[in-house]
């Protein structure tokens, strides 16, 4: 396995821990992922055209990531770690990855609405983190979808290929 596929999935699963266990998703992580991106550009000798076409995908990221922030279904981190991922698989995931990560981020939501319905046991009330997850009026950690969905779809991706020859 390359160093670079390895980091980027020890930046998705802390930024999907740590979605899960705060609702929040840091900033290091967002700028981790593009940094690593960039090494992996140079260190593949990426050709300018597939360059832009991975910026253009996290660029739409971004752009519909922020769209979603701001009619208020996701977070903002979300939206940032939605680009991130973008920019790495490229555009011609896009599609593919968005509609994974949709299904997933669903099927978290509908997780989430049936376990909060049921009572939380004592011993489960006092991890503050699970209360925060059982919590009615509490969000969903998409970040944990947009990493799953990530995960899933990595071992079809020309980035996977690309840094498999590295």
């Amino acid at each position: 396995m390359n160093v670079f596929i390895i980091v980027f999935a020890i930046l998705l699963a802390s930024a999907a821990g740590w979605d899960l266990a705060s609702f929040t998703i840091p900033n290091f992580l967002s700028v981790a992922l593009i940094g690593a991106f960039a090494a992996l550009v140079i260190a593949a000798g990426m050709a300018p055209g597939a360059i832009f076409y991975h910026l253009l995908a996290g660029f739409i990221g971004l752009a519909v990531g922020f769209t979603l922030f701001a009619l208020g279904y996701i977070g903002g981190g979300d939206a940032k770690l939605f680009a991130c991922i973008l920019l790495w698989l490229g555009f011609a995931n896009l599609l593919d990855y968005t509609l994974l990560a949709t299904v997933l981020g669903g099927a978290l939501s509908l997780a989430l609405l049936a376990m909060r319905r049921l009572p939380l046991p004592l011993s489960l009330h006092r991890q503050a983190w699970i209360a925060r997850l059982h919590d009615a009026k509490g969000g969903v950690p998409y970040g944990v979808a947009l990493a799953a969905g990530a995960f899933l779809i990595l071992p079809q991706t020309e980035i996977f290929k690309i840094a498999s020859t590295i």
